[in-house]
C-alpha cells in the first residue's frame, strides 16, 4: 500500500550489483565536518517463554547520532507505529510495549515516554541499543501473537523506528523458541546467517509479516515466479490440488496487468476456528481461514476467493494506488476517497478472476453479481453514505461498527465491488468491446507506478477511467461514487443484454424492522432498520420483546408475526433496562429486494458479443 522511490532504487542496486545492505563512510573525521554515515539498524527478535505471550526485541542503531540529530539535540526519539497499512484503524500498538530500556557503551542511559507511542532516549552517542517486550496474544492478520505452538509477527506492532532512519537499510535476526524449526517471511535472507533477513527500509519491514514455528510449507510456480505457502494449524488438504488451484488463481490474476512485479511471493495461512480474512503486503500475504476451509466445494471456493483478493492486491493497492497510500505516515490516519477502488474493486476482481480461471460458470458469476447488488440495496445506509465518504471514514466507522451502522453507512468493500462491475461494463460498452477494466489497471500501473513512481489523485483516476472508456463517466462518478443516490443498474447491464429484475414477492405481510437474537429463551432486539415501524415507533436496541398483544413471545417471535398484514398495529411489551413498557408498533411494507439478472427480450448481436467478452466465453 506504499511505494517509496528509495525502495525501488535500493532494491535494484542490491539485485544488480550485490552491494552490501549496510555501508559506512570510513573517511577520517577532519575535526570540522562529521563524516557521511549511513547508520545500520538491526533487530533481534526472541521468544524465550512463548507461553507468556511475550516477544522480546533488541534494536541496535550504529553510527546514527549525526543522521538522527542526536549529536546536536542530545537525544533520540524512538517510535512505535500506531497502525498497519491495509487495515485502516489506529490500533495503538504501543499499548502492548513494556520494559523499554536503552544502553550505549554497555551503560544504561535515561529514557522517558513523551507521547503514547514515542520514547525519548537522552544520549548523543553514535551507537545505541534498545530493549523492550511486546505482549502478543491476539491472532489476527493485523496483530502479533505467540504461544507455545507458534509465533506470528505483524511488524508494525513489533518493531520501532526513528523518523530520520526510516529510509535506511536494516536487518532482522529471529531466534525461534527452542522447539521450533521454521521461520517464514518474504524478507530477503542474509546468506550464511541463519534466520537473518534484510530490508532496504522500514517500509518494507512493516510490509513483511513473519511466521515462526513448525509450519508446513510447499511451493509452486506461477507466472514464472516461485511461490511459497506456509500452513499453520491442524487441517487436512490435498496439496497437489491446492498447489494447482493456487497456480490457476495467481496466473489469472497476473494476466490482468500482464506483468508480475515480484521475484518471489509468500502465503502465510493460519487455520483457526473463526477464520478471519487476509491482509496484503508487497510480496506476501497472511490469510486466516477455518480448519474446514477445504472440506466442501462451497468453502473451498470461498477460500480461493480470499486468495484471489489478497493476491490481486499485489497490483491494486500495493502498486496501483491512490496517492495517499504511500509513503506512509505511521503516526496518523492516511486519508483517501478511493478505498472503494483499492479494496472494493479488488473484491470485484476476486470473483472476476475465479470466473476467468474457470472456477465459476457464467450463471454462477451472474448470481454472485446479483447477490452483491442485493447486499448493498438492502442496507439503508446505502442511501446515506456514498462510496467516497465510506472510504474517507474508514478510520472512524469502517472498523468500528455499531448497532446503527447498517442505517448510516455502506461498506467500501461491498459498494466498491458493485462499482467495479459497473465500471467494467461502462468501459466495455464505451469502447465497443475493445477494452475492459484490465486496460484501466494496466494504464494506472504503467503510468503512475512505473513511469511516475507515485500514486494518483482522485481526478487523475477519473481522467484515466474516462480515457480508457472513451466516454464521459459522469453518471458513474457523480451518482455511483460520490453520492448516495439510487443507481440505474440497467443502464449498465443493458449493454450485455441483461436486466436486473426484483424477484421479491409482495404478499401483503407486514414488516416489523427489528432484527432480534434469542438468548436463554429471551428475544432481544439487536438492530432496528431505519424507516421501519420498529424504528419510527420506538423499539430500541437492547429491548427484550416480552409479549405481543398480550401473548408471551419467548423464542417464537416469527410465529406471532406470521400473517400480520401491512398496517396492522401491535401492542408490544418490552423489558427495557429492567423496566416494563408498552409500545404500539405499526407494521410497514417489506422493503427488501431480491434482484436477479435476466436476459432482455431479443438481445442484439452487439449485446451478445459484449456478453461473451464480459464473461470470457469463447
Amino acid at each position: 500500500m506504499k511505494k517509496s522511490t528509495r525502495f525501488l532504487y535500493l532494491l535494484t542496486v542490491w539485485t544488480l550489483f550485490g552491494f552490501p545492505p549496510f555501508f559506512i563512510d570510513s573517511r577520517a573525521d577532519d575535526g570540522q565536518t562529521p563524516p557521511a554515515v549511513t547508520p545500520a539498524i538491526t533487530y533481534r527478535l526472541t521468544m524465550p517463554e512463548p507461553q507468556t505471550h511475550y516477544f522480546e526485541v533488541e534494536m541496535t542503531l550504529s553510527g546514527a547520532a549525526t543522521a538522527t540529530g542526536a549529536r546536536k539535540n542530545g537525544y533520540y526519539d524512538i517510535r512505535m507505529p500506531v497502525w498497519t497499512p491495509g487495515s485502516y484503524l489506529i490500533r495503538e500498538y504501543a499499548k502492548n510495549v513494556e520494559g523499554f530500556t536503552a544502553m550505549t557503551g554497555g551503560q544504561a542511559v535515561r529514557s522517558e515516554k513523551i507521547r503514547k507511542n514515542t520514547w525519548r532516549v537522552y544520549t548523543s552517542a553514535d551507537n545505541l541499543t534498545i530493549h523492550y517486550r511486546v505482549y502478543a496474544n491476539e491472532l489476527t492478520v493485523r496483530t502479533s501473537f505467540v504461544d507455545i505452538d507458534h509465533g506470528y509477527v505483524t511488524p508494525a506492532g513489533m518493531f520501532m523506528y526513528h523518523d530520520a532512519l526510516k529510509a535506511q537499510p536494516l536487518r532482522v535476526t529471529v531466534e525461534p523458541y527452542k522447539e521450533w524449526k521454521a521461520v517464514t517471511t518474504a524478507l530477503k535472507p542474509v546468506a550464511g546467517q541463519a534466520n537473518t533477513f534484510e530490508a532496504p527500509n522500514f517500509d518494507l519491514l512493516v510490509d513483511s509479516p513473519i511466521e515462526i514455528g513448525n509450519q508446513r510449507t510447499f511451493g509452486f510456480t506461477a507466472a514464472k515466479v516461485p511461490h511459497t505457502v506456509a500452513m499453520y494449524g491442524l487441517t487436512s488438504y490435498d496439496e497437489k490440488r491446492l498447489a494447482a488451484d493456487y497456480t490457476r488463481v495467481c496466473e489469472t490474476a497476473a494476466s490482468v496487468v500482464g506483468e508480475h512485479p515480484c521475484e518471489n511471493y509468500t502465503f502465510i495461512v493460519h487455520h483457526i476456528p473463526p477464520g478471519g480474512g487476509g491482509l496484503e503486503h508487497l510480496n506476501s500475504t497472511t490469510l486466516e481461514v477455518t480448519r474446514s476451509a477445504y472440506d466442501t466445494e462451497a468453502s473451498y471456493k470461498r477460500f480461493l476467493s480470499l486468495v484471489a483478493h489478497e493476491y490481486f492486491h499485489l497490483w491494486n493497492v500495493k502498486r496501483i494506488r491512490p496517492i495517499a497510500l504511500g509513503p506512509f505516515d505511521y503516526e496518523n490516519e492516511n486519508y483517501t476517497h478511493l478505498l472503494w477502488l483499492s479494496e472494493g474493486c479488488t473484491s470485484f476482481y476476486q470473483e472476476y478472476i475465479l470466473r476467468r480461471a474457470g472456477f465459476y460458470t457464467p450463471d454462477a458469476y451472474l448470481s454472485l453479481v446479483a447477490y452483491q447488488i442485493n447486499q448493498i440495496e438492502n442496507q439503508p445506509g446505502t442511501r446515506v453514505q456514498s462510496a467516497a465518504e465510506s472510504s474517507w471514514d474508514a478510520w472512524i466507522k469502517g472498523y468500528r461498527p455499531n448497532e446503527n451502522s447498517d442505517n448510516s453507512t455502506i461498506s467500501y468493500y461491498s459498494k466498491g465491488s458493485v462499482l467495479g462491475t459497473l465500471l467494467n461494463l461502462a468501459i466495455l460498452s464505451g469502447s465497443n468491446g475493445a477494452r475492459n477494466m484490465d486496460d484501466l489497471m494496466r494504464y494506472l500501473y504503467q503510468e503512475y507506478y512505473k513511469k511516475q513512481q507515485r500514486g494518483f489523485t482522485d481526478e487523475e483516476f477519473r481522467r484515466a477511467a474516462e480515457q480508457i472508456a472513451g466516454r464521459s463517466l459522469d453518471a458513474f462518478f457523480n451518482v455511483g461514487v460520490n453520492s448516495a443516490e439510487p443507481i440505474d443498474y440497467n443502464a449498465y447491464f443493458n449493454a450485455v443484454g441483461l436486466q436486473l429484475v426484483n424477484g421479491a414477492g409482495k404478499n401483503g405481510d407486514g414488516f416489523l424492522g427489528a432484527s432480534t437474537a434469542v438468548t436463554n429463551g429471551r428475544t432481544v432486539v439487536r438492530e432496528v432498520r431505519r424507516g421501519s415501524g420498529a424504528y419510527e415507533d420506538g423499539l430500541n436496541v437492547g429491548d427484550e420483546i416480552v409479549a405481543i398483544d398480550q401473548v408471551r413471545v419467548g423464542d417464537d417471535l416469527n410465529r406471532l408475526l406470521a400473517g400480520r398484514p401491512v398496517g396492522d398495529t401491535l401492542n408490544v411489551l418490552v423489558n427495557r433496562a429492567g423496566l416494563l413498557r408498552r409500545i404500539n408498533v405499526t407494521l410497514g411494507a417489506n422493503p427488501l429486494v431480491s434482484y436477479r439478472l435476466e436476459p432482455v427480450s431479443n438481445p442484439t448481436d452487439a449485446q451478445k458479443s459484449l456478453y461473451r467478452k464480459w464473461l470470457y466465453i469463447n
